[in-house]
């Protein structure tokens, strides 16, 4: 049964980037974990993007619009006519070119404005003014960026923590799609399939990961590697691994979750800091043990000694003696894998938007 509809005006949330990355992510779960509690949800988002894409038909409001830039006057002309006609009781914003647009509509429509934080990158002066003094809400999506942006110099009382959300229903184990992908691949079921997904970039690791796999394979021929994603390095990690038919490079796959169900352990391996674990999290949520390096907020995304490890950052040695330790002993997987929903709870899209509308007063 649908919620009663909480007794507050529209929440307009702008988010115009047209691309599908984490940021994006993030956004359309906490629409759709809002509209689900009853929040009267409009979003104010590019008519050919991802995040458009996602929620047509979601019962979430979408208008459309773009800003190209912070002073771009095509993307504020929508956003004053929305802050017009709807007006709403709370604005919401994703991206960074759209924080000063935001903090002038708020103001001028007196509306409390809202911001979240994803990237972990120096922040301009001007931008560091307007998080520290404007009045407005600033959320960090991890431990790790909080700490971050009040090393900069913003007030420690301003930054606050917002877990990320994700739809943890979507991530549960699947036999039959294990059975049905391991066989699409000719993997067979005393095989330890290895997967990473996300971005495949020197960063994010995957080169050490490749190395790191095939030393374990010379050890224990059963070990095998699932690379699910794509990107700045794609063409350099496929000719590293042209040839090795124990690696199975599938690319991006428009529904991630029945993969986790086909791995035995998932690897985030990063060298450079991740604001977050996103995959990790989404992994253990379908009960996959996972190994995540101990740089930036990855931590914060395993379940330390009870669904997960986490390892040294780019040292290949503990990486490659982990993936054999974990592919010699089911019991371990099996021991691990069990308790990751138990962790994953935290992160659950209606508990975070539930708690968010709370620090808000809407509830």
């Amino acid at each position: 049964m649908k919620p009663a509809p909480i007794g507050k005006g529209p929440l307009l949330w702008v988010g115009t980037n047209p691309g599908g990355g984490g940021t994006e992510t993030h956004m359309i779960t906490f629409l759709q974990a809002l509209q689900g509690l009853g929040v009267d949800v409009h979003a104010l988002v590019h008519p050919a993007g991802q995040i458009a894409a996602a929620l047509r038909g979601s019962g979430v409001v979408l208008h459309f619009g773009h800003f190209h830039n912070s002073a771009d006057p095509r993307g504020i002309a929508p956003l004053l006519r929305q802050l017009h006609c709807l007006r709403p009781s709370q604005l919401v914003g994703s991206f960074s070119k759209e924080y000063w647009p935001l903090a002038l509509a708020s103001r001028a429509g007196g509306v409390p404005l809202a911001l979240f934080r994803h990237m972990d990158l120096r922040l301009r002066a001007s931008t560091r003014w307007l998080l520290s003094r404007w009045p407005l809400r600033l959320f960090a999506v991890s431990h790790y960026l909080q700490e971050r942006l009040r090393s900069q110099g913003l007030p420690a009382a301003r930054v606050e923590y917002c877990p990320n959300p994700l739809p943890l229903s979507h991530f549960r184990r699947n036999p039959e799609a294990r059975h049905r992908l391991r066989a699409r691949l000719g993997v067979g079921e005393e095989d330890v399939l290895i997967g990473f997904v996300g971005a495949w970039h020197r960063g994010k690791g995957v080169f050490l990961l490749a190395d790191a796999l095939d030393e374990a394979h010379s050890e224990n021929p059963r070990v095998r590697g699932l690379w699910l994603g794509g990107g700045t390095h794609e063409a350099e990690l496929r000719a590293r691994l042209a040839g090795r038919d124990w690696h199975h490079l599938v690319g991006w796959q428009a529904e991630v979750a029945p993969w986790y169900s086909a791995m035995d352990v998932l690897a985030l391996p990063s060298i450079e800091p991740d604001t977050f674990g996103r995959v990790l999290v989404e992994a253990q949520a379908a009960e996959l043990p996972v190994l995540g390096a101990d740089i930036g907020g990855i931590p914060e995304a395993v379940g330390v000694g009870r669904s997960g490890r986490i390892l040294p950052s780019g040292e290949l040695g503990a990486w490659c003696a982990a993936i054999l330790e974990m592919s010699r002993d089911g019991d371990e997987r099996r021991r691990l894998g069990v308790a990751g929903p138990s962790f994953a709870a935290q992160f659950a899209a209606e508990t975070v938007a539930q708690d968010f509308l709370k620090r808000l007063g809407w509830s």
